[in-house]
């Protein structure tokens, strides 16, 4: 899963059959505290999202499946982000430990 922040839209006078009646929003990529990371993105809606909503986005092939009709898009926004919560204090099992408990891996 990959967090933005909704920053804008787009406005095509002419686009993809596909894409009639589509909304394009303009998202700015996040890292797991909710700052900027990378460019600012062109996706499609199919959440309804709005300015400063932060969303999570699929890319690729993925994003294309998010639309019925398998529209030509390289990003799609599929849903709202609520909450992040990221373990600070991840424990880190000790290789010795991690050996003596399955056995020596090769």
């Amino acid at each position: 899963m990959r967090l933005a922040r909704v920053v804008g839209n787009v406005v095509a006078t002419q686009k993809d059959p596909k894409l009639h009646g589509e909304k394009l929003l303009l998202i700015q990529p996040l890292d797991d505290k909710l700052k900027a990371s990378g460019d600012i993105i062109a996706a499609i809606d199919v959440v309804r999202a709005g300015p400063g909503d932060v969303v999570y986005y699929t890319l690729s092939r993925e994003a294309a499946f998010a639309l019925k009709s398998v529209p030509p898009v390289d990003a799609a926004i599929t849903g709202f982000v609520d909450m992040v919560n990221v373990e600070k204090n991840a424990e880190v099992i000790d290789k010795n430990l991690r050996d003596k408990i399955f056995g020596k891996l090769e």
